[in-house]
């Protein structure tokens, strides 16, 4: 029997782009010390830099952990985003970052890897990829490349578009087949290019380098056989412009399509999926990376709570309860812009109303809060807005001085935000709830704006989940926060502090 057989973790992470990446931090802060990710590359270079740009929420999500600055210092902020080509300025959106942050997948993942694999010490093995899957009840074997198995509590599979674990439990990807391909590549050119967008999608534009373009062209054919190379950039750059412009020297040349297809369901027993894997769309508006950070952010909590023993298994069918309607959006409004940049005689007339409807700040707003993941609503039915939504970046004035909502998050533990003094009743109820989450007592500085919803008065409790939404919003004295504690963050042993 292979040695490595008879390994054992809490969790196996098939994958070590951002979606993994992320996911194995929040496990680790939750105090899950069992984990290994499985990554096929040998480094955590690219060979294309792929997604290119951070929303608010994916911002947020990073201030909540207390790393965004990293990465903002390494990115471009952009006022606007975008919405099939028409610009959607980011200013007045109600966060601390009202903006897109220019930054390539492959820096987001180098500088992600350095807090991950060289700060919190996770374990990554190179050069193998999950390859069968075998769940029993009990636990899930996951068979690797290299002929090794590793058992584990729970498999997740964060393995892309074309994921192994995903067909390996019989996954269904239902969706839309792809009717267009383009080609991105990032070249050297003897004669300057024609910049700008193109009618049909995509464009050109300079790039880092003297003499150096990034150029995305919609092809002429759908389907390929093989990956892109050179003589295919120079082909569909004749095609539209009669000439090739002499480019050469390719740093990277790459291809997508708007193929949309979601995961039926984003679990199988112990087999959960999250990021590409659950879900592929078109690249309009940049969700793509961001939006599986955001899936990683919302299961790891909910994944530690269970293999710690604080929550039951059923914790997680909160995840697909959760992220597959944020997934379905994402692939309506991608698909949306995919149909609107239609080129024909008609879609410019179409495309010009959604400019002048875009022009005005309610649509905008919404629009953008959407893009940029600021408008996701767990909703639970609870009268209050607050719930299910995340809870703003507020000030808040402690005893031991000035702070934030997201600093107080940096430890991704559940949270009991006592505010303005709030009368704290002597019983079991308080009891019940404290023992299990960090507690702070604080003034609220400032107002409290929602994304569409506009301001709301913070409640005097606010019972905060680690990934910063909403679990419930009440008073102390309320029977209701003690049922929604133990929902939540479980009735088992409490973790440590």
């Amino acid at each position: 029997m292979n040695q490595r057989r008879r390994e054992q973790k809490s969790v196996v992470i098939a994958g070590g782009g951002p979606t993994g990446l992320m996911l194995a931090a929040e496990l680790t802060l939750a105090g899950v010390d069992e984990i290994v990710i499985v990554e096929r590359r040998a480094t955590q270079e690219l060979d294309s830099r792929r997604a290119g740009g951070l929303h608010a929420r994916t911002l947020e999500v990073l201030d909540q952990r207390g790393v965004v600055d990293r990465f903002v210092a390494e990115g471009t902020v952009h006022p606007a985003a975008g919405f099939a080509y028409v610009p959607l300025p980011l200013g007045d959106l109600p966060t601390r970052h009202n903006y897109l942050l220019g930054l390539w997948q492959r820096d987001f993942e180098r500088i992600l890897a350095g807090w991950v694999l060289g700060e919190l010490g996770v374990t990554i093995l190179r050069d193998r990829e999950v390859v069968g899957v075998t769940d029993d009840g009990e636990g899930v074997d996951a068979a690797m490349s290299d002929g090794s198995t590793i058992r584990a509590d729970y498999l997740v599979g964060c393995d892309g578009g074309r994921s192994v674990v995903r067909k390996a439990v019989g996954i269904e990807f239902p969706g839309l087949d792809p009717s267009s391909s383009f080609i991105i590549a990032d070249v050297a050119a003897t004669e300057p290019p024609v910049l700008g967008i193109r009618p049909e999608g995509g464009g050109i534009g300079p790039a880092e380098g003297e003499g150096r373009y990034g150029i995305v062209l919609k092809e002429r054919e759908v389907d390929h056989r093989n990956g892109p190379g050179l003589d295919d950039v120079r082909s569909e750059l004749v095609d539209r412009f009669g000439t090739d412009f002499g480019v050469h020297s390719p740093r990277s040349i790459s291809r997508f399509t708007d193929v949309s297809r979601q995961a039926a369901t984003y679990r199988v027993g112990r087999v959960v999926l999250a990021g590409d894997a659950a879900h592929v769309h078109p690249p309009q508006g940049g969700q793509g990376l961001n939006l599986g950070v955001q899936d990683a952010v919302n299961l790891g909590w909910k994944l530690a709570q269970v293999v710690t023993g604080i929550s039951p298994d059923d914790l997680l069918d909160t995840y697909h309860a959760e992220r597959h309607p944020v997934g379905a959006r994402v692939l309506q409004n991608t698909e949306a812009q995919v149909a609107l940049a239609t080129d024909d005689d008609r879609h410019p007339a179409l495309r010009s109303i959604v400019a002048e409807l875009l022009a005005l700040d309610e649509p905008r707003r919404r629009i953008a809060s959407m893009i940029t993941g600021l408008d996701v609503d767990y909703d639970e039915g609870h009268p209050h807005p607050l719930v299910g939504r995340r809870l703003p970046d507020i000030d808040l004035q402690t005893a031991d001085g000035m702070t934030t909502v997201f600093a107080l998050l940096h430890e991704a533990r559940p949270m009991l935000l006592r505010l303005g003094g709030v009368d704290r009743p002597d019983g079991a109820n308080e009891a019940s709830v404290t023992g299990r989450m960090r507690v702070v007592d604080a003034d609220p500085v400032g107002s409290c704006e929602l994304p569409v919803v506009g301001e709301v008065t913070v409640p005097p409790v606010v019972l905060i989940r680690p990934d910063g939404h909403v679990a419930w919003a009440g008073d102390l004295a309320d029977p209701e926060l003690a049922e929604a504690s133990a929902r939540w963050f479980g009735t088992g042993p409490v973790a440590a502090p």
